[in-house]
């Protein structure tokens, strides 16, 4: 299959990609739905999780992009691999992850992968930063106690300010201080590929969902 061009990065707070995302029918996207659920926001052409889902068969695992020619692409790549516990869904995680995660079953989701996201390092560009504390509300109200949050970058920058934001919520506690030594996946994204391949760092961070109150 030809490669698939498209812009690097796109605004996520522009009006066109603050549509939600249509209801999802979890029985006829996965072949077994009630498998523990993987979800990778800003899964690009889906290179990570296409190899997860070949390596570990009895998870389910759904990729998140805001692109949609890479998320069509994705989508081809599946179909020709037959993989069932896989899928992709054009979304703007910032606009629709708390209405996605409200129809999941019950538990389903226990493991949440941001890689790599678009640095936009420009100040007054921030904002546009995928991690905002909304969004990791809406991880912490719907990811089980246990559920983990795996957070990797190759910008030291953005991997704090990522973690600063889980940080800050009181659901999430931080696995360990330091960054981690080694990715806890046996898959790696392109760009994680391509930045060990140079030599240079990653910085990973694992937060934790607590148990919490009933109150």
């Amino acid at each position: 299959m030809a490669a698939v061009r498209v812009r690097q990065h796109v605004n996520p707070l522009s009006y066109k990609y603050q549509t939600k995302v249509e209801p999802v029918d979890w029985a006829e996207i996965y072949q077994n739905p009630h498998q523990p659920l993987h979800l990778d926001i800003g899964c690009a052409k889906g290179h990570f999780i296409s190899q997860m889902a070949v390596l570990q068969p009895d998870w389910n695992f759904l990729g998140l992009e805001i692109r949609a020619p890479l998320v069509d692409y994705a989508q081809q790549q599946r179909d020709r691999d037959g993989l069932t516990n896989l899928h992709f869904l054009f979304c703007n995680a910032n606009a629709s992850l708390a209405e996605l995660l409200q129809v999941l079953p019950p538990g389903a989701l226990r493991q949440v992968s941001i890689q790599f996201p678009d640095p936009w390092f420009k100040k007054r560009h921030q904002k546009r930063r995928v991690v905002q504390p909304a969004l990791v509300q809406a991880l912490a109200t719907y990811l089980p106690a246990g559920g983990r949050v795996i957070l990797q970058s190759d910008v030291e920058e953005v991997a704090r300010e990522m973690c600063d934001r889980f940080s800050e919520n009181v659901a999430f506690q931080r696995s360990e201080l330091a960054w981690l030594a080694a990715s806890p996946f046996p898959a790696q994204t392109d760009r994680e590929e391509l930045t060990l391949g140079k030599g240079l760092p990653v910085f990973r961070a694992i937060y934790v969902k607590q148990e919490t109150d009933a109150h």
